[in-house]
């Protein structure tokens, strides 16, 4: 079982005047991974405070995976990927890039996107777009590889296989 947590970064649903969709998209989707999600948060655009929940999560928690939504376009108050970055201790790249990539063939929007993905302890990171069609589209590009780093980072496997 992968333990998730789900961490939604968003000024206005963090003060109640937005009902946060991305984070129930999340949860949903969690569903088809057999995964259970230990925790959710609805946090502002602050950076100290998405790095000190992150820490948490990974720390305190021990979460295999942990999913941000929301925080990762160009505004001023867009942040979470530079606290993802100060959190993390290695960058996973292929998992942002793929994401991008695929996206791009549905909107050019996808081209601004600062997402990042990456490890810190044994906890994997990903940075997802804020919208729920975002999240979804994003999530279904990396859902397939999931497991496997998750397997790796327990050290459940020693080495990566060809995967048919």
């Amino acid at each position: 079982m992968i333990r998730v947590g789900v961490l939604t970064v968003s000024d206005k649903g963090s003060a109640g005047k937005r009902e946060d969709k991305s984070g129930s998209a999340i949860k949903e989707m969690m569903r088809r991974l057999k995964a259970e999600v230990i925790i959710y948060e609805i946090i502002p655009d602050e950076k100290e405070e998405i790095k000190k929940k992150l820490k948490f999560m990974v720390d305190d928690l021990k979460i295999d995976l942990i999913l941000t939504t929301g925080g990762t376009g160009l505004s001023v108050r867009d942040v979470t990927p530079e606290a993802t970055k100060e959190v993390i201790e290695k960058d996973v790249p292929g998992l942002a890039e793929a994401m991008r990539m695929e996206s791009f063939k549905v909107t050019p929007y996808a081209a601004i996107s600062r997402a990042i993905a990456g490890i810190r302890k044994k906890t994997l990171i990903i940075n997802l777009p804020g919208s729920p069609k975002g999240v979804r589209e994003c999530l279904q590009i990396v859902l397939p590889a999931i497991p496997h780093a998750i397997e790796i980072l327990k050290g459940e496997v020693g080495e990566c296989v060809d995967i048919p």
